[in-house]
């Protein structure tokens, strides 16, 4: 299959990557950026802004989407930029790839996503997935993990913090409270993508680990 990547340069979006390349099930993969990439076979990484997304079909054309974009408010800086990249972003993607053929979309959302959440972060998310199911994918599937262990490209010293004490109380902790490795994520969107069934799959974080 030919996919579409988004998020590639993250810390799951980069596992996703890997993981697809390496993948015989996987022909292309598409990830555009905002930064160059490495080249590597069966990779097209096209530099674009997502602000101002071009209709370039040769970048939107493929069989599913993985989208893996996120940030936080804190590296967002604001409200309105941080709802720019977890809403707007990977709602205009879905409908650009839609409109080209997509018939699959996978999402990295969050634990605890729901539009009426009193979490503005939580409720983001829920808008993010009720707006994309909204779209009429074959397949859509709503990938949930909880604090994702693992090391980012900027500082997050509370996911850090947080991430030591799981780590510490992992023997003890139910499934659904422990922390979640990027590559196991990254593992459960490629093979959604590839192999999920038609309608609406939710996969909570107890199934990430």
């Amino acid at each position: 299959m030919h996919l579409l990547l988004l998020g590639a340069t993250g810390l799951v979006g980069s596992h996703v990557l890997n993981l697809a390349l390496a993948d015989p099930r996987v022909s292309t993969v598409t990830a555009p950026t905002r930064r160059p990439l490495p080249e590597r076979p069966s990779l097209s990484a096209p530099i674009v802004d997502f602000d101002d997304l071009p209709e370039d079909p040769s970048i939107w054309s493929a069989d599913a989407v993985i989208c893996a974009l996120g940030t936080t408010l804190k590296t967002a800086g604001s409200r309105e930029r941080f709802r720019q990249v977890d809403h707007y972003y990977p709602l205009e993607i879905a409908r650009l790839a839609k409109a080209h053929g997509a018939r699959a979309f996978v999402l990295n959302s969050a634990k605890g996503a729901d539009v009426k959440s009193l979490f503005f972060y939580s409720r983001v998310k829920g808008e993010t997935e009720r707006d994309i199911l909204q779209l009429g994918f074959d397949r859509a599937v709503l990938v949930r993990p909880g604090l994702i262990d693992g090391p980012r490209q900027e500082p997050r010293p509370m996911e850090q913090w947080a991430g030591r004490v799981l780590s510490m109380l992992n023997p003890i902790l139910p499934s659904s409270l422990k922390a979640n490795p990027p590559e196991a994520i990254a593992r459960a969107m490629l093979d959604a993508a590839v192999s999920a069934a038609p309608g609406v799959t939710i996969v909570p974080s107890q199934d990430l680990l």
